[in-house]
């Protein structure tokens, strides 16, 4: 028997080696893709929020600084379509609704466990609103104050690092 065929294939002990270095990349690699994702959800969501907030403000300084509401089917309308001095809405412009649509659509929201639902959960007596996600709404809003927030229980990295 010749040398040469006497090593011809790789050790138990380096297919090892090598098998446990594959572990370890795949151990660092895979929490970093999926913090990514959550990253991007993070980042969606202050967008989504910085956008209704302006939408609210807007509303309500065209409105005698009356928020829109109070049921989450009149903030859905107030917003999306055009609206008179007192909050009245239609779909078409006309002398009397001159103001708006603030918004095209009231986004789905991208984070927490109702993720995707675009729905309002109305909180009239809470400030901030409090986060209730047994219903499925992603979004929870005081018509009083104003307030708009993401309904969820989840935290952001932003709030875990403010101490929230």
């Amino acid at each position: 028997m010749s040398q040469r065929n006497y090593y011809r294939g790789f050790s138990l002990v380096e297919l090892i080696v090598v098998m446990v270095i594959i572990g370890l990349l795949a151990s660092m690699a895979i929490p970093r893709i999926s913090r990514g994702s959550k990253g991007s959800a993070e980042a969606a969501l202050e967008g989504d929020l910085r956008i209704i907030r302006q939408a609210i403000i807007l509303y309500a300084a065209e409105h005698s600084n009356t928020f829109p509401g109070p049921t989450a089917d009149r903030v859905v309308a107030q917003l999306t379509q055009y609206s008179n001095r007192l909050g009245s809405t239609s779909t078409k412009r006309t002398g009397a609704y001159v103001f708006g649509p603030y918004l095209v659509a009231i986004p789905p929201c991208p984070f927490g466990e109702n993720a995707g639902s675009s729905d309002i959960l109305i909180d009239n007596g809470n400030t901030p609103p409090k986060v209730n996600t047994s219903g499925g709404e992603g979004w929870a809003y005081n018509p009083n104050t104003g307030e708009f927030i993401a309904n969820t229980e989840e935290k952001t990295e932003a709030e875990m690092a403010m101490g929230g």
